[in-house]
């Protein structure tokens, strides 16, 4: 390889080592290593610009416009009581009433957003029946990743696997994915209820605390929310056809985040604009420039070609390594880098011969957004919940956590190993 190549490798291991320290913010480390590569002669700008993928980036800034007017209505508050309500009060079966809500939210609105909206109602209820809110919180971090694996908007490697590979439309992933997703969901459900409903038993009376509340007064603009409903299912029809309507998924988000706001009003404008994770944003965006310097310098080519000798070429074996090295990788290092990583890597593999890459695109697609359950800093949402919980005093340990999420994560990966391999190597 040459000089410049050993540059790359030096830089993304640096910035990648000191991203999982955590000693420093992520979004600040992947910028400098992305200025890096330009300022070394690595890529060039015009090159770096090139390889930033403004679909990702578009539609996660029109889904997060949308959610946060919608979110203002109070319809989400309105959803989790009247889960609750319908649960009888009863905690265990308020338990999975929101690890549900959770999992479908995430399928739709992607799971940091959910999260986001979740968990300050999750604490309002766990108060009112003077439960722990921890068990609320670790199913919510599970249940928000697998129901982000169903569809290509509700987790971000989701979005970038999407954003690179023309193919697999919406309705691709909600044909592919779904299944897999609803089957690990309800494999859960009976170990949630095991694991957690002798350590949050409440007494009658703050039960019928919960059956006394009144979730139609959380609705608070009820035009606003008509129109934001109006909007959001247009938005989720828009991606149901966007292959069909020759639109990019990032043209139906940010067309139906316009369209609220030109119903909304301008007051609202700049409300929304604050509410955009402008931080998640340029993290994606030095993201895909670091990863850049690898490609350009045929870095990734290597690894792609030394992964096909130790398998062959066989799509089987690759398949199941893919998702296997995905799922562990993703479990300890951030699931989004490791993506922007890996899809070139796959699609380097088509170029050499690999004839059907559809498996591996799934195998990548379940191995990351599952593999973010193993750890604390395997997906964004989980690192989000920790962090509204330490606001109110309830620390999520990391090696607590491990004990939760990693052997659930492993069940997860295992379910999926026989559905790829039914599905699509049999």
């Amino acid at each position: 390889m040459e000089e410049q190549a050993y540059w790359a490798i030096g830089i993304f291991l640096v910035i990648y080592a000191l991203i999982i320290s955590e000693k420093i913010h992520r979004t600040i480390l992947a910028m400098i290593g992305a200025l890096l590569m330009v300022v070394t002669g690595i890529v060039d700008q015009e090159t770096a610009l090139h390889h930033i993928d403004f679909n990702t980036l578009g539609l996660l800034i029109g889904m997060m416009i949308i959610v946060s007017i919608t979110a203002d209505t109070g319809l989400f508050k309105y959803i989790a009581v009247w889960a609750a309500k319908k649960s009888k009060g009863k905690p265990v079966r308020i338990l999975i009433a929101l690890s549900l809500i959770t999992a479908i939210g995430s399928a739709f609105l992607d799971n940091v957003t959910t999260v986001l909206l979740m968990v300050p109602v999750t604490f309002s209820i766990t108060r009112q029946l003077r439960v722990p809110p921890i068990p609320f919180l670790l199913t919510q971090i599970i249940a928000s990743n697998v129901g982000g694996t169903a569809t290509l908007i509700g987790d971000p490697p989701n979005i970038m696997i999407g954003s690179a590979v023309k193919e697999l439309t919406f309705m691709a992933f909600i044909n592919n994915l779904t299944p897999i997703a609803v089957i690990i969901m309800l494999a859960y459900i009976p170990i949630f209820v095991l694991m957690f409903r002798k350590k949050i038993q409440t007494t009658p009376e703050l039960t019928q605390s919960i059956m006394e509340m009144d979730e139609s007064e959380l609705i608070t603009d009820h035009r606003m929310l008509r129109k934001s409903l109006a909007v959001l299912g247009l938005t989720i029809i828009g991606f149901f056809l966007h292959q069909s309507l020759h639109l990019e998924s990032a043209t139906v988000a940010l067309a139906g985040a316009f369209v609220l706001l030109l119903l909304t009003g301008e007051h609202m404008m700049e409300e929304a604009f604050t509410k955009v994770e402008w931080i998640t944003i340029f993290f994606f965006v030095g993201l895909f420039v670091l990863v850049s310097g690898l490609v350009e310098t045929g870095v990734i080519a290597k690894l792609a070609a030394d992964a096909i000798e130790l398998t062959d070429g066989d799509v089987v074996a690759t398949s199941l390594l893919i998702l296997w090295l995905s799922a562990i990788a993703s479990a300890f290092l951030d699931n989004i880098p490791f993506v922007a990583t890996m899809i070139p890597m796959i699609q380097e593999m088509g170029n050499m011969g690999v004839s059907d890459l559809e498996p591996l695109w799934w195998a990548l697609a379940l191995g990351a957004c599952l593999g973010g359950n193993g750890s604390l800093i395997g997906a964004s949402a989980n690192l989000i919940v920790a962090g509204l919980a330490g606001k109110e005093g309830h620390s999520i340990k990391f090696m607590s956590y491990i004990k939760f999420g990693f052997p659930l994560m492993l069940l997860s990966i295992v379910l999926s190993t026989g559905y790829i391999y039914v599905r699509y190597l049999m």
